[in-house]
């Protein structure tokens, strides 16, 4: 049965979602009010420099390349990319360095040697990460959370079953310490816990499994940067027949009389009736401005939001070999830099900062003798905070540790520069508060907490992206399209 259905948003996991859809037979329209598809995965063009806009990391590329082998397309003729040999460079303001390889028998040997650790603990610490993913991966990143039949698997229940067993009960600072004892080696570590929004301080230690998916999986670069994922998606979504409507953002979902099940959408420009609707659009967005007449599920509207970013790219009138693509700064004050976060919702005076070179791949990023950086430190979400003084604070103290490290004059250097804060973020991809990963993962249920995919209340509405099971960053985005997707299929019987 061939099913009309509207996506409100064409970010990566609306894109993921309408090809899965397109492939079951589905008529799909996608509405996005942005002028480009996309969402956060966007790119800025500017003076001579490329800089992609969002997320940086690429992990398990896999999930991108299924798109186009579900249309038996060869992937490697539309979309490319490398394996890092380096993961990422760290640097301290002590002076010391590592640069963390992707070969994990390198890896141990120069992170015991550089953290002074046991060599036994740091494999015993990388086994258990992967334990911990491929017992619970079944369970947190391949179904509903949200239907009876997913705890009926095998698999699943013996991830169930193994849960007490996973450091859900402790936070994952407790977690690292029964491995490591240098404070650098937790700081190193801890850091995994921003990949989903979260405090290292607060979000449990099933968290530790997040370095298996560096370490077995590999970080990636696409050709062509970051934009290209959601792009060479696009455009393969194109080329199946889903019909686009950009610069046209819902403003309704309509509803039937009962106020029980949907009608379709409406939008700036007309009424669209549709059979079913799934929306990308973030859940407390979507409530609150779209569906504002039905009961929302506060409790879960109502949790704590993740991290969001302050984002400074610069260019940069120089070149430095030390860098890669991927580096980070760490603070000195890293539970404080946490706490300002998340609990005093403030930028802290000594942050941990990110810079992303992609010009270190794609050399026409940047002018001759130049590089583009994207610039990052971890933020609280918008909650009003005078962000213009914090800006200017946060950039002066940006600048004076990149300095201190590299022994630069930094601010000599910039020469073209955008700044994005949580308000821009909230602006431009409609994040309740311009939080990157919907809700924070700082309890041990906020997995359970989540929004799900499927409401029995709405009984053809369906959500995905980063504000919905299984959560944010690129990966699991993907993965909410192909649950929605089966959803779909087993709620209407689609072979």
């Amino acid at each position: 049965m061939a099913l009309k259905i509207g996506i409100i948003g064409a970010g990566i996991a609306g894109l993921a979602t309408a090809l899965r859809l397109r492939a079951q037979g589905h008529e799909v329209v996608v509405f996005e009010s942005n002028s480009y598809a996309g969402g956060k995965l966007h790119a800025l063009h500017l003076e001579g420099y490329r800089f992609d806009l969002g997320p940086s990391l690429f992990t398990m590329p896999h999930f991108v390349d299924e798109l186009f082998v579900l249309f038996k397309e060869h992937p490697r003729d539309h979309f490319n990319y490398l394996r890092k040999e380096n993961v990422c460079n760290y640097f301290w303001e002590d002076g010391t360095r590592f640069e963390a390889s992707a070969d994990r028998e390198v890896f141990v040997k120069k992170f015991s040697t550089t953290f002074n650790e046991d060599p036994n603990s740091v494999v015993d610490f990388l086994n258990n990460s992967a334990l911990k993913y491929e017992l619970t991966s079944p369970l947190f990143i391949e179904q509903s959370l949200h239907r009876l039949q997913t705890y009926c698997s095998p698999k699943t229940l013996k991830a169930v079953l193994k849960l007490p067993s996973l450091d859900v009960h402790k936070n994952l600072f407790k977690t690292l310490k029964s491995y490591f004892r240098n404070p650098k080696s937790l700081q190193f570590f801890s850091r995994h816990a921003t990949y989903n929004g979260s405090s290292p301080y607060k979000t449990p230690g099933i968290m530790s499994l997040i370095p298996h998916l560096e370490m077995h999986f590999g970080t990636f670069y696409p050709k062509g940067g970051m934009h290209e994922i959601s792009q060479s998606l696009y455009r393969l979504a194109q080329r199946q027949g889903v019909s686009f409507h950009l610069d046209e953002g819902v403003e309704k979902i309509i509803l039937n009389s009962n106020q029980k099940r949907v009608r379709g959408l409406k939008t700036k420009l007309k009424e669209y009736h549709f059979d079913v609707v799934v929306s990308n659009m973030d859940v407390v967005s979507t409530y609150r401005k779209l569906l504002p007449t039905i009961k929302a599920p506060e409790r879960t509207l109502r949790q704590e939001r993740s991290s969001s970013a302050l984002i400074f790219y610069w260019g940069i009138a120089r070149t430095f070999e030390q860098l890669d693509l991927h580096n980070i700064f760490f603070s000195d004050a890293y539970s404080e830099e946490f706490k300002a976060i998340f609990e005093d919702k403030t930028l802290h005076e000594d942050p941990t900062v990110y810079v992303n070179i992609t010009s270190k791949h794609t050399p026409s990023d940047a002018p001759d003798n130049c590089e583009n950086w994207f610039v990052m430190i971890n933020a609280p979400g918008n909650y009003e905070q005078n962000w213009d003084e914090l800006i200017a604070l946060s950039r002066e103290r940006i600048i004076a540790k990149l300095s201190r490290i590299l022994n630069c004059d930094l601010a000599a250097l910039i020469t073209v520069e955008h700044i994005l804060d949580p308000r821009g973020i909230e602006q431009s991809t409609q994040s309740y508060r311009g939080a990157l990963y919907g809700a924070a993962s700082n309890s041990q249920f906020s997995a359970f907490l989540r929004h799900p995919n499927h409401r029995s209340a709405l009984s053809n509405v369906y959500f995905c992206g980063g504000s919905s099971h299984p959560g944010g960053g690129i990966p699991l985005c993907l993965q909410s399209g192909k649950i929605v997707s089966e959803l779909i299929a087993n709620d209407f019987n689609i072979d």
